[in-house]
């Protein structure tokens, strides 16, 4: 059973940084891809960013130049390093991993951005 948990949520003041996690285990294959999505309080899930096995990213409008996702494949983890954060980012962000074209989702991690 793969399981997928978040880490590196928290509390930031508008303008600050963090550095989320993402680890997946309980599969023997590599994954084809990971995503971070968010969704705030009333409003949809929104992609924040991607990233293929192959290493090309993706990002939303809104968090390009302030976010970078990377992975790690020894540790089958991947980071979500957020920079310059506005009260806007405020969500719960959810870590998604694609294995053999099936998704598997965390449980979430709460980022709060104080103005």
């Amino acid at each position: 059973q793969v399981q997928v948990v978040e880490s590196g949520g928290g509390l930031v003041q508008a303008g600050g940084s963090l550095r989320l996690s993402c680890a997946a285990s309980g599969s023997t294959f590599r994954p084809n891809a990971n995503a971070w999505y968010r969704q705030a309080p009333g409003k949809q899930r929104e992609l924040v960013a991607d990233i293929s096995s192959g290493g090309t990213t993706t990002y939303a409008d809104s968090v390009k130049g302030r976010f970078t996702i990377s992975g790690d494949n020894v540790k089958n983890t991947v980071y979500l390093q957020m920079n310059s954060l506005k009260p806007e980012d405020t969500a719960v962000y959810y870590c998604e991993v694609i294995i053999l074209n099936r998704a598997y989702k965390g449980q979430g991690t709460q980022v709060t951005v104080a103005s």
